[in-house]
Formats: C-alpha cells, sequence, structure tokens
C-alpha cells in the first residue's frame, strides 16, 4: 500500500501544481479583460483564454487535486487527527471559494458588467499567493503529535 499511496502522493502534488497554475494566472487575465474591455477584438481573444483556462485547466485539475486528496485521507485516516491537516483543509476551502469567484467573474465580464476594478482584480490575485503560504508551511513545518 506504501508504493501506491505515493504515487497517488506524487499525481495529487502535480494536480496541485497545474490548478495553481490557473490560479495565479485567470485574475491577471481578468486586469487585461477590465484595461481593455473597450476593444472587443481583444476582449474576445480574453475570453477564449479564460474559457480554456478554467475549463481545460483549473476544474480538471482541481477535481484531480480533491480526488487524489481525499484517496490519501481515506489511506491514512490519521492524518485527519493532525492539526496542520485541519489548517490546510481550511485554507482549500477558501481556494475553493476563489475558483468559484473566478467562474463567477468571468460569468459577469461575459455580459459586460465589469463589477470589478482593475485594481481589484490585481489584489484578489495575490490570493492564492497567501493561501499557498499557509498550505506549504503547514504541510513542511508540521509538529509530529
Amino acid at each position: 500500500m506504501a508504493a501506491h499511496y505515493l504515487w497517488i502522493k506524487a499525481f495529487h502534488v502535480i494536480a496541485v501544481i497545474a490548478w495553481y497554475a490557473g490560479l495565479f494566472y485567470i485574475f491577471r487575465l481578468y486586469v487585461y479583460h477590465v484595461q481593455k474591455r473597450d476593444e472587443p477584438a481583444v476582449t474576445a481573444t480574453l475570453e477564449v483564454m479564460e474559457r480554456r483556462l478554467l475549463r481545460g485547466i483549473m476544474m480538471p485539475a482541481m477535481l484531480v487535486s480533491i480526488g487524489l486528496g481525499a484517496t490519501m485521507l481515506y489511506l491514512q485516516p490519521a492524518l485527519l487527527t493532525m492539526p496542520w491537516m485541519h489548517m490546510k483543509l481550511g485554507a482549500i476551502v477558501f481556494l475553493l471559494g476563489y475558483h468559484g469567484f473566478s467562474s463567477y467573474t468571468r460569468k459577469r465580464f461575459l455580459a459586460k458588467d465589469y463589477f470589478l476594478s482593475e485594481s481589484a482584480c490585481r489584489w484578489i490575485n495575490e490570493v492564492p499567493t497567501i493561501l499557498l503560504f499557509f498550505i506549504v508551511i503547514g504541510v513542511i513545518v508540521r509538529r509530529p503529535m
């Protein structure tokens, strides 16, 4: 079982990296989208990029990350007794909310409802980095029980 667990963990990390690539980039696209909202050719290109990023990379990577993470918890239920795991799971809840907000923002932008400013998109773009600090430090610098 240990060898299988390590393979699951390896693919989990790969999926998280792919998901994070999208999370880091999506609001950067929205910055450009807001900047160029009066240029239909540019916004049309950005809309395609946003759709492909959300549907083609972020959503599948998120599903694989969550699925493999849940599998690891199923195989090692003792992880759920560790405080660092509670912190990690809490950060993941916020990450899922960020992902959902990314999709919501895209739908509003498609309707030409630019409810976020360029500056707001820039600030929101920093959220995944903050969550990454919590997750990585929690997992790597954890205290054994």
